[in-house]
């Protein structure tokens, strides 16, 4: 069951994104963040343009989807970044797949035309993942982040919806 995430999923949310962080293949992070530090980020979604949802899966929040401004700027109100996480028990089940599937059909409704998804380039599910929906390399962004000592290339993939 795919829904707006509501106050009492930050846990979860933020408990997700945490997983992915020693992996060095999702986020820039480097270090757990906190449940309070990710407050102003998680208010920062609105329903009706940048939502954020959560996929629950037997009463718990199994994944989510976020669609964040990509720039700060009036001109770039109509495109979106979006963002997929899935808990590590939950993976490999095709949640992903259906969140991104229900991103792409609800943009237009959401007032959005070009949806980005920024990727470090080793992350190669991630990079599958998008290709399979026609998101295409609209920027290579060469050694810009360094993870552990090791510099790393970032993709821009976009995609116009209709």
């Amino acid at each position: 069951m795919v829904r707006i995430a509501i106050e009492q999923d930050l846990l979860a949310i933020v408990a997700i994104y945490n997983a992915s962080i020693s992996g060095r293949m999702a986020t820039g992070d480097l270090d757990p963040v906190s449940v309070e530090s990710r407050r102003e980020w998680f208010a920062e979604h609105d329903a009706g343009h940048y939502p954020l949802w959560v996929e629950e899966r037997d009463g718990e929040v199994a994944a989510w989807l976020s669609f964040s401004s990509y720039y700060p700027r009036p001109a770039w109100h109509a495109t979106a970044e979006v963002s997929v996480y899935v808990a590590p028990g939950h993976q490999r089940q095709g949640i992903a797949t259906a969140l991104v599937r229900q991103a792409i059909a609800q943009a237009p409704s959401l007032g959005l035309r070009v949806l980005l998804g920024v990727v470090f380039r080793h992350n190669t599910p991630s990079v599958a993942l998008f290709n399979n929906f026609g998101f295409e390399e609209w920027g290579h962004l060469p050694e810009v982040t360094e993870l552990d000592g090791v510099r790393r290339d970032v993709l821009i993939l976009g995609r116009n919806v209709p």
